[in-house]
C-alpha cells in the first residue's frame, strides 16, 4: 500500500473539502430532522382532531372510547376517507357545515350497527 504525501498547497483543500461534506451531511440531518417535527406537529393536529369527534361520538351514541374509535375507524374504511377527514367533517358539522352525503350515510349506518350490537 502506497501513503501519498500531501503537499503544503493541497492541505487547506483537503480541509476545506472535509469541511464540506461534513457541513452536508449535518445540513441533511437538520433537514431530516425538520420533516420529522413537521411530521409529528401534524400527527398532533390530527390526534386532536380525532379525539374531539371521538368525543363527540361518545356523547351522541352514548358509547365507551373504543366504541367511537372503533366507529370512526368504520367509517373511514367503508368510505374509503382518512379517519382525520372524517374527525373533521363531523366537528365541522357543529359549525354549520354540511357533511358530505356518503359520510353522513356513512356515520348513520356505523351508529345504527353500534345500536343494534348493544341490543345483543
Amino acid at each position: 500500500m502506497m501513503h501519498r504525501t500531501i503537499t503544503i498547497h493541497e492541505a487547506p483543500r483537503t480541509l476545506t473539502d472535509a469541511a464540506s461534506l461534513a457541513d452536508g451531511a449535518l445540513i441533511a440531518k437538520v433537514l431530516e430532522l425538520r420533516a420529522e417535527v413537521e411530521q409529528l406537529s401534524r400527527a398532533l393536529e390530527s390526534r386532536a382532531v380525532i379525539d374531539q369527534a371521538r368525543g363527540m361520538v361518545m356523547a351522541l351514541a352514548p358509547c365507551s372510547g373504543e366504541q367511537a374509535w372503533d366507529l370512526l375507524v368504520d367509517v373511514s374504511q367503508h368510505r374509503n376517507v382518512k379517519l382525520r377527514d372524517v374527525a373533521a367533517a363531523l366537528i365541522g358539522s357543529t359549525e354549520g357545515q354540511a357533511l358530505p352525503d356518503g359520510l353522513q350515510r356513512a356515520l348513520r349506518d356505523a351508529f345504527r350497527r353500534l345500536h343494534t350490537a348493544d341490543r345483543l
